[in-house]
């Protein structure tokens, strides 16, 4: 399914209202989203990452063991991918790049702009191939939670297709 995860995932609906949750903050984050080498920062990529574990841990408190219930070998629940996703795929990555980004920031010279600064980091290239494989996990935990809340794929939609399919109109 995701991963290494594997198994039948029979939701009940904290589960289902819990996936829909997951979803969104993943498809509205840079998370599912390409980091082209001249876009964005790579900074600001570790902190909306990392804003995924308060929030995946306010979802978990909030549903409650219902979104973890005990099942037999080869079940997967909501709990068990979330927590998986996050200290299989999300933690070893934030544990290496935040200090590693955040000695790096701290030679920036006065007068140096922060982004050119980033940008000419001899480690950023690793950090972005890193962002990339970390992507497409949380792709495919994003495809299991939009399947699981029953709602279209939110993470492949551009502006382009959205005004098309509107007949041209923006309301």
């Amino acid at each position: 399914m995701i991963g290494e995860i594997s198994g039948v995932w029979e939701p009940v609906d904290a589960e289902r209202r819990a996936a829909w949750e997951l979803y969104v903050e993943l498809v509205t984050r840079i998370a599912v989203v390409d980091l082209n080498p001249d876009e964005g920062l790579l900074r600001e990529a570790l902190t909306s990452l990392y804003s995924l574990f308060g929030t995946t841990r306010d979802i978990l408190r909030r549903y409650g063991p219902e979104v973890a219930p005990r099942r037999g070998p080869g079940h997967v629940t909501f709990g068990a991918l979330a927590v998986t996703v996050l200290n299989g795929a999300l933690r070893p990555l934030l544990a290496r790049w935040h200090p590693m980004l955040t000695a790096y920031e701290a030679t920036r010279p006065p007068g140096i702009d922060p982004v050119a600064h980033e940008r000419n980091w001899p480690d950023a290239e690793r950090l972005r191939e890193e962002l990339l494989a970390v992507r497409k996990t949380l792709t495919q935990l994003g495809h299991a939670l939009a399947e699981v809340s029953g709602t279209g794929d939110l993470m492949t939609v551009t502006w382009t297709e959205t005004v098309q399919n509107d007949g041209g109109g923006v309301s």
